[in-house]
């Protein structure tokens, strides 16, 4: 299976993987940005964008086709559900990922008694539950709570929604936000050797600073970056400041 890939800009490889419901052209702004250092690489993760969709979004199966795709060493970038299957790629692949930056993303999602740094699980599942019947403003809903309490939300959330169908209307949200309900790489943590860069938001209610603060101490080699101000995208909210401490970040990791 071959996913949709974007690719633009010349030098080292830079993967970059996008969150639930969005695709590659999410992070357009920022590959611009780097595009005259790095060849960046912008994925479809299956079922959003021009990606066809999998019967079960497995995150290791997922892992697994993106690394297909690149036949070379690779750094990549994952967002959220990217950076779940970023995690997963850097464990199975390490002779492949170079260098990984996480943004606003967990090895959990759903919050238990284990686990304080995450949503209910109710949240998650009104959001699969609402697809059917209010596709289109299920999505926007979902924008607009992901940057909730980052200064100019209203404009950030204006310019994703204006790409929202760029990619195509996208065909298999469903497994993949089961995949959240059910995900746990915790155990990951200790099979992942290269350089991280963490970039989380304070006021992030869908993975909080909790779960960035437990990944830089699980890490073998984490630093992690706190956007005092920005929520669940600090790439968007925060881009020339987070673009900065990525292109840092990907220097020292080259």
């Amino acid at each position: 299976m071959n996913l949709f890939v974007e690719s633009r800009g010349r030098g080292p490889d830079v993967v970059m993987l996008h969150g639930w419901g969005l695709h590659g052209g999410v992070f357009d702004r920022v590959a611009t940005q780097l595009a005259d250092h790095y060849c960046v690489h912008l994925v479809d993760l299956p079922g959003h964008g021009a990606s066809a969709p999998l019967a079960r979004f497995d995150a290791d199966q997922v892992a697994d086709l993106v690394d297909a795709q690149f036949p070379f060493p690779v750094q990549v970038v994952g967002w959220s559900l990217g950076g779940l299957i970023a995690q997963h790629w850097a464990a199975r692949h390490p002779d492949k990922v170079k260098s990984l930056a996480l943004v606003a993303t967990s090895p959990r999602f759903v919050r238990d008694d284990s686990w304080p740094h995450a949503q209910q699980r109710a949240a998650i599942e009104a959001v699969g539950a609402s697809l059917d019947g209010a596709f289109e403003q299920t999505l926007e809903r979902f924008l607009a709570l992901q940057m909730m309490g980052a200064p100019a939300a209203r404009d950030t959330v204006k310019a994703v929604r204006e790409q929202l169908f760029a990619h195509g209307r996208p065909q298999g949200l469903l497994p993949a936000l089961q995949l959240l309900l059910e995900a746990d790489a915790r155990t990951l943590a200790g099979q992942i050797a290269c350089p991280v860069a963490l970039f989380f938001g304070v006021r992030d209610a869908i993975t909080p600073i909790g779960a960035g603060r437990w990944l830089q101490a699980a890490l073998a080699d984490a630093t992690l970056h706190e956007f005092t101000q920005a929520s669940h995208a600090p790439f968007l909210s925060h881009q020339d400041e987070f673009v900065a401490k990525l292109a840092q970040h990907l220097e020292a990791s080259a």
